[in-house]
């Protein structure tokens, strides 16, 4: 170890001893600042330390104090002759506190140092100890202070601890030394209010801070530039900005100007308030009359900026940012800003870009840049990549929060994993940190969406024992729980559940249960619920009504949906693009072509873009009606205004083609959606089947086939049942049996009714063999063939097959019906429609 004194800049001197391998001590380095001319013993020197070792380098300041040889004599000699004392330097005491933790016994360490003789020690002391934001050492050291026979009480000392039970939201206990201080004849002074203020406008207790201000003036104490921003922060932080206000006012006509820390403080209280185009107008006055803003002004203005949605110009300030002549760099919460924006909109891939390039520009990510990075991933399911980031923050020093638990705990429940969500949930309670409610409705949310009911409901008798109560949102999670799994019993607990416990259902929860309900097809219920929020004076939204009028058609009360919409335009609740497409679909189903034209219309003219739903529905609607030429003149408009269409839009297309009897445009169509790479589904496929029939075109019908192969186990059975009666209609009974084989190969659901439908081809084509093995097959799958197959069978051997092949196929139906183990149609009381002649032939 080496210490070199130096006056410009730090010199290293080498290990003196070359030539043998260096130890680990030899290897670390400390270099400091020599001392000026002025010997001030509380000036701060910097101290440079450097670890080969470990690669690492550390720059902090030293201060020495009062040391031994400054001491009185009768001081001096009482340390000389105690080998126990230490002359420590004050900032060598400080890290011998602060290494120790504060149950242990940090009295011994300031009984040893020399330094507490000298008075003039114990500000800087306590400053130090205040700077790195310990207050149980903090705690400690005052009290240690006040029992020494040379301490004497001071303004700046009490501050300094108001101050630091101010940033650990100890209100009481700031509020107490305030007290103390003038038992101890410390008159305070406008620092000591200062930092009064301050902590009240901390634990957003405005009024407080108002009346602490009132208690200034009356004890004739100026207020400074200081105190009116730290009341005007008070005031504002706690979203009261018209408040803030009055108290800037106040502060000019007492005649003092503001300054740019008192600019960013009414922006920021505008922006606590959700008062964001008031903020942007207020920025835009500060830019008027040439005020420069700074880092914390744009950040304001980027965050008020991606609150309105304006993501343009939030890069654009952020990029301005970024030029080289800029005198406002981006710092971490610039890019924090930036990374939360991106997620807002689902861009993930350039929230972590912003993330990479803060890393790139030297600074170092903090908890909420980490987290505003896992949320984004969460927001999308994207599990690898938010746990990846979660242990790389882990791994980078920066212990997790509540927050990052949380959310990575949400994105395993958007991505089907609750197991892991679980585990997640087990680990942060591990780790001691406690989860909040958030975190509880994370978990409830995980369990409910991927129908985990039972653990769900467990889960929120699990946050009452941990002395959590739930809330609207721990209600409105299990409702759409309930609805997903369809259990309408639980649907009436849960919303006695929360009424027992005096949960006000917000219009969240009451849309959630009013959406569950109608999921199970309980209309009243659902009725009687929205009647309740109407009753308890909950006012209700789009998507409120958006829920009852899709709810309605799809239990066919066609009119009772009408009503609702009638109702939601008398309240002047604004038309959401899914309110219109419910209400087109609605008039459609009504047959109401006019008043879904109409409908589409208004929502044009409302500066509502139609979304592919709402295109769709239109679709529909003109198919319905039987109007091809219009629903083809909807689908090339959403083409034009840049709307993708998906599969059920070009189903109902190619429904209204077949309608119309267009069945050319509809493989037209097919090509379409093989360009565009819309993926085909089962009203595709059998609108494809139905024009390839009409069309009498065997060869893309066979194309079609090829095309079904790989997804025939997910096509539904009415599809694959109105494909194989194609066949068999155009007499490709061996093209209808093969499709058949490869639906049983696929694993495909096959059921009596697809056999039923083989038979009847088959019989009607001739192929009784066939139709008997077809029954074998029935057999073997574990279907039992129905009395009416065996009667059908029994009664083509008696009038088409002949003497001879009758005489065959009775024989073979016993013969499957005794391998079978019973007599089918003895014991359904049923015997086979033959004429008696035949039945005595029989005999």
């Amino acid at each position: 170890m080496a210490t070199v004194y130096h006056h410009q800049t730090p010199f290293f001197t080498p290990n003196p001893k070359p030539l043998r391998p260096a130890k680990t001590a030899a290897s670390t380095i400390y270099c400091f600042a020599k001392s000026s001319n002025n010997k001030d013993p509380f000036e701060k020197k910097k101290q440079a330390h450097v670890d080969y070792d470990a690669g690492t380098h550390k720059l902090s300041t030293r201060i020495p104090g009062v040391r031994k040889s400054d001491l009185p004599k009768r001081h001096r000699l009482r340390v000389e002759g105690d080998r126990f004392q230490k002359d420590w330097a004050v900032s060598e005491v400080v890290e011998r506190i602060i290494k120790l933790h504060h149950w242990e016994d940090i009295e011994s360490v300031l009984n040893r140092w020399a330094g507490r003789f000298a008075r003039k020690n114990f500000p800087v002391l306590i400053r130090e100890i205040t700077m790195r934001g310990s207050i149980e050492h903090g705690i400690q050291v005052f009290n240690w202070m006040k029992n020494q026979k040379n301490y004497c009480a001071r303004n700046d000392i009490y501050n300094m601890m108001i101050r630091l039970h101010a940033r650990h939201n100890r209100i009481d206990q700031a509020r107490g030394l305030f007290f103390e201080m003038q038992k101890w004849r410390c008159k305070p002074d406008v620092e000591t209010y200062n930092a009064l203020i301050s902590a009240h406008g901390r634990a957003g207790q405005w009024r407080w801070g108002v009346n602490i201000m009132e208690d200034m003036l009356r004890e004739a104490i100026p207020p400074s530039r200081t105190t009116y921003n730290n009341l005007i922060h008070a005031c504002g932080s706690s979203g009261n900005w018209r408040e803030a206000l009055k108290v800037c006012k106040k502060m000019t006509d007492n005649g003092i100007g503001p300054d740019l820390v008192t600019h960013n403080i009414v922006l920021s209280a505008y922006k606590s308030g959700s008062q964001y185009s008031k903020a942007l107008s207020y920025f835009e006055l500060m830019r008027g009359t040439n005020v420069n803003p700074d880092t914390t002004t744009l950040n304001i203005v980027i965050n008020c900026l991606v609150k309105l949605g304006k993501y343009e110009e939030a890069i654009k300030v952020f990029n301005s940012m970024r030029e080289k002549r800029s005198k406002c760099r981006p710092d971490i919460v610039t890019y924090t800003s930036i990374m939360h924006m991106y997620s807002v909109c689902g861009q993930v891939e350039n929230c972590h870009s912003v993330f990479s390039t803060l890393i790139a520009e030297g600074l170092k990510p903090n908890i909420v840049s980490y987290n505003a990075l896992i949320g984004a991933y969460a927001s999308l399911g994207l599990s690898e990549q938010a746990s990846s980031t979660f242990y790389e923050m882990k791994k980078r020093g920066t212990r997790p929060d509540v927050v990052s638990y949380t959310s990575l705990l949400n994105a395993f429940g958007k991505s089907q994993q609750p197991q892991k969500a679980k585990e997640v949930f087990d680990m942060m309670r591990k780790n001691n940190c406690k989860p909040n409610l958030v975190s509880y409705n994370a978990l409830i949310d995980a369990y409910g969406s991927n129908g985990f009911l039972a653990e769900a409901v467990e889960l929120l008798r699990e946050m009452e024992q941990a002395g959590l109560q739930p809330n609207a949102v721990s209600i409105s999670t299990l409702l759409a729980a309930c609805g997903r799994c369809c259990e309408k019993v639980k649907i009436d607990s849960i919303l006695k559940a929360a009424n027992l416990r005096g949960i006000e259902l917000n219009t969240i929860a009451y849309n959630a249960g009013i959406g569950s309900y109608m999921n199970v097809g309980e209309y009243e219920a659902a009725l009687d619920l929205y009647k309740r929020m109407r009753k308890k004076r909950v006012r209700p939204d789009s998507v409120t009504y958006n829920v009852l009028i899709s709810g309605c058609c799809k239990m066919s009360k066609y009119s009772e949906a009408l009503d609702f919409l009638v109702e939601m335009r008398d309240l002047k609740i604004p038309f959401s693009k899914e309110v219109y497409s419910s209400a087109i679909c609605a008039y459609s189903k009504q047959g109401q072509l006019a008043e879904a034209e109409s409908i589409f219309g208004m929502m044009k003219m409302d500066g509502l873009q139609p979304d592919v739903i709402a295109y769709t529905a239109m679709l529909h609607t003109y198919t319905t009606a039987e109007q091809w030429e219009k629903a083809f003149a909807v689908f090339q408009e959403m083409e034009v205004n840049g709307v993708q269409p998906d599969s059920v839009a070009c189903a109902a297309l190619m429904r209204s083609f077949n309608r119309g009897s267009q069945p050319g445009k509809v493989l037209l169509l097919a090509d379409f959606m093989r360009d565009k790479n819309i993926p085909f589904i089962d009203a595709v496929f059998f609108e494809m089947v139905s024009a390839c029939t009409i069309l009498r075109d065997w060869k893309t019908l066979t194309d079609v086939i090829h095309t079904m192969e790989d997804s025939l186990p997910r096509i539904s059975v009415g599809t694959l049942n109105h494909l194989l009666h194609s066949f068999a209609k155009v007499g490709k009974i061996d093209t209808m049996l093969k499709l058949f084989l490869k639906m049983v190969a696929s694993g495909a659901e096959v059921d009596s009714t697809t056999y039923s439908i083989l038979l009847k081809d088959l019989l009607a084509a001739g192929y009784w063999r066939k139709y008997i093995e077809v029954m074998q097959w029935m057999e073997d799958a574990g279907v039992p063939p129905s009395p009416q197959m065996y009667n059908n069978i029994l009664s083509f051997a008696h009038t088409s097959a002949g003497p001879e092949n009758g005489a065959a196929i009775r024989e073979r139906i016993e013969s499957l019906k005794t391998k079978s183990g019973y007599s089918l149609l003895k014991s359904k009381g049923c015997d086979p429609p033959l004429p008696a002649n035949t039945l005595i032939g029989s005999l």
